[in-house]
C-alpha cells in the first residue's frame, strides 16, 4: 500500500525524528569560521549544553556519535590496568564496558539482566567488598536503548556513598537526555556522556562528555589520552577550534543551536520532560491492551523502571520482525529492531522490537503510530487484545 505518499515515519529509538527548524538552520552555506556568528554563538551553546544536563560544571564536544562519546569518557579517565565496575542492564551497558577494557582496563561486571534496573544494594554490597579501593570509575547507563530500562542514578550514587567509596560515577545518558529527567548535579554525577540524535533532535555527527570538577583532578593522570581526545583544551577553550580539536562541525553546530532554543526556550525543558513522559503513558497502555488478548508485552514489566524515550517489547517469534515489515512496507512506519535480546540471527530474534518516541515527537505522530502497529497486527493475524489504540487516546487525553 505505502507507495511514498506522505512522509515515512521513523520511529526507532534514534536517529529520531529532525525538526524542519533544525534542518533548515543547517541548511545554509559554509561559514566563516574565524569570527562572526558561528564563533559568537559558542559560549551560549556552552551554557545550554550545562542547563538541558543540570550542571554548571564542564562540558566538551566531539565529532562522533555516541561510542566516540564512550571513548572520549574513557580516555580521559582510565589508565590501564585501572578497574571499573559495570552496572549492565542491557546490550550498551556491555558495550560501553567492553570499550572500557579494549583500552587495558580490568572491568568487573555486574549484569542485572534484560528485565529489571540496576539493584543499589548490589552496587554497594560490590563496592565495599573493594577494601583497597581499585575501583576507580562506576560505569552506569541510565537508559539501555535495547531493553529500555530507566535505572535509578540518584539510588547508584546513594549506593557509593554508603560505600565511602571514592569511585566516580559515570552515566551514558545518549538515550535519555533530554527525555527523561536527568540531573547531574544533583544527583552526585561526575561523568555524564551523550550524542546528538536522539533526544537532542539533531543529526549523529556530535558527541559530548559533561564532567564535574572532581571528575577533571582524576582524570589528569590518565595515561590514555591522546591529542584529539584529551578534554583539557574542549572545556576551557581560548581559541575557538579548541572546541572541537580542529575544524569545527559548523553545520551541526547551526542544528544543535536551533534544537537547543527549541527544547529549552520554545518549549522548556520540564514541559518537554513532561511530553515525553504523557507519550510513554500512551505507548504504554496501547501495549497493555493488546497484550490481554496476544503475546506482546513490554519488557520491562514495571512502569516505574521503564524509559521515557523508547520501550522495547517482547512478542511470539516470529511475529516481531513481521509487524515490523509490515507496518514499514504497507504503511511507512518504521520500527526499531530487537538489539541484544537474542543471538543475532536466531529464530528468538523476531520476537523483539522497539518503538521510538523521543525527541521531536507529538500525540498525533505517536497515536497514527499505535493505530498503525494494531492495523498490522489485525492484517497479518497476530492475536492482540481489543482497543489499543483506543487505550493510548484516552491516556493523551488524560493529560
Amino acid at each position: 500500500m505505502y507507495s511514498g505518499s506522505g512522509r515515512m515515519y521513523l520511529a526507532i529509538p534514534g536517529p529520531s525524528v529532525m525538526p524542519d527548524r533544525v534542518l533548515a538552520a543547517m541548511h545554509r552555506p559554509a561559514p566563516n569560521i574565524y569570527g562572526g556568528e558561528l564563533v559568537e554563538m559558542m559560549p551560549g551553546l556552552i551554557a545550554d549544553l550545562k542547563a538541558v544536563a543540570g550542571t554548571r560544571d564542564h562540558v566538551a564536544i566531539y565529532i562522533g556519535n555516541g561510542h566516540a562519546a564512550w571513548e572520549a569518557a574513557n580516555t580521559n579517565i582510565f589508565s590501564p590496568g585501572d578497574r571499573a565496575l559495570a552496572l549492565v542492564t542491557g546490550r550498551f551497558g556491555e558495550a560501553w564496558a567492553a570499550t572500557a577494557a579494549a583500552l587495558g582496563v580490568e572491568v568487573q561486571a555486574l549484569d542485572f539482566g534484560r528485565t529489571g534496573p540496576v539493584d543499589p544494594a548490589q552496587v554497594e554490597a560490590a563496592l565495599r567488598a573493594d577494601r583497597d579501593r581499585l575501583i576507580r570509575v562506576v560505569l552506569l547507563t541510565h537508559v539501555d536503548t535495547a531493553t529500555s530500562v530507566r535505572n535509578d542514578v540518584a539510588a547508584v550514587r546513594a549506593a557509593i556513598d554508603a560505600a565511602g567509596h571514592p569511585a566516580l560515577l559515570a552515566v551514558d545518558c545518549i538515550a535519555s537526555l533530554g527525555c527523561d529527567d536527568f540531573r547531574m548535579d544533583a544527583w552526585g554525577v561526575d561523568v555524564m556522556v551523550a550524542a546528538s540524535q536522539k533526544g537532542l533532535m539533531t543529526p549523529p555527527g556530535l558527541a559530548f562528555v559533561w564532567a564535574s570538577d572532581k571528575a577533571l583532578r582524576a582524570g589528569a593522570t590518565a595515561a590514555r589520552r591522546t591529542p584529539y581526545w584529551d578534554w583539557t583544551q574542549r572545556v576551557v577553550p581560548t581559541e575557538f577550534w579548541q572546541y572541537f580539536g580542529g575544524t569545527a562541525p559548523t553545520h551541526h553546530l547551526f542544528g544543535l543551536r536551533e534544537a537547543l532554543g527549541m527544547i529549552l526556550r520554545d518549549e522548556g525543558l520540564e514541559a518537554v520532560l513532561a511530553r515525553h513522559a504523557l507519550i510513554a503513558r500512551a505507548v504504554w497502555s496501547a501495549i497493555e491492551a493488546w497484550g490481554e488478548g496476544g503475546t506482546l508485552r513490554c519488557n520491562i514489566a514495571p512502569r516505574a523502571h521503564r524509559s521515557h524515550a523508547v520501550t522495547a517489547l517482547r512478542i511470539a517469534t516470529p511475529d516481531g520482525d513481521r509487524l515490523r515489515q509490515w507496518c514499514e512496507a504497507e504503511a511507512g512506519l518504521t520500527l526499531g529492531i530487537g538489539l541484544g535480546m537474542a543471538p543475532p540471527g536466531s529464530p528468538e530474534a523476531g520476537g523483539f522490537f522497539r518503538i521510538g518516541h523521543m525527541g521531536h515527537v507529538n500525540a498525533a505522530m505517536i497515536l497514527g503510530a499505535l493505530a498503525t502497529i494494531e492495523a498490522g497486527m489485525t492484517a497479518l493475524g497476530i492475536a492482540h487484545g481489543p482497543g489499543g489504540a483506543a487505550a493510548a487516546a484516552r491516556a493523551i487525553a488524560a493529560g
